[in-house]
């Protein structure tokens, strides 16, 4: 499973979390009751993480919201930042220019109208706070993605 599947299967997980109120290790275990799904080792390091920081996850995208609530956001926003602000504090080895690509690239197929340009717009302002150095110096455009 490529990394790009890998956060879709994530962000699933997330979305599903955000709508039900379940556990991520409860939406896993059902999911493999009923599909005999087990998701990738990298999926569940995301969706884990993301349940395990989120309140301080909350705070940074409510910090970095512009006229905005965490209330108001929709559920397939929520779930994408709650992921992508994750990686971008958490997985240090991964580009900031890929994590806020796909979740762009995601909000784009799942989300609404707006999504996407939300999500590049908070998921941008996170990474100049947190991560300075990588977003000054990432060029435009798509880096190739990790194996």
């Amino acid at each position: 499973m490529t990394r790009r599947e890998a956060r879709k299967e994530a962000f699933c997980l997330l979305f599903e979390q955000a709508v039900s109120g379940e556990a991520v290790e409860v939406i896993i275990q059902a999911a493999n009751e009923a599909r005999d799904l087990a998701p990738d080792p990298f999926s569940e390091a995301l969706a884990y993480g993301a349940e395990e920081h989120l309140p301080e996850l909350d705070l940074l995208i409510t910090e970095n919201l512009k006229g905005w609530s965490l209330r108001r956001l929709s559920k397939v926003a929520l779930s994408l930042l709650r992921m992508a602000v994750f990686e971008l504090m958490y997985q240090r080895d991964t580009p900031v220019s890929v994590i806020i690509n796909e979740a762009v690239e995601l909000a784009k197929t799942y989300g609404g109208q707006g999504d996407s340009a939300y999500v590049n717009g908070v998921l941008g302002s996170v990474a100049r706070t947190y991560r300075p150095q990588e977003r000054s110096s990432a060029p435009s455009g798509k880096e190739p993605e990790k194996a």
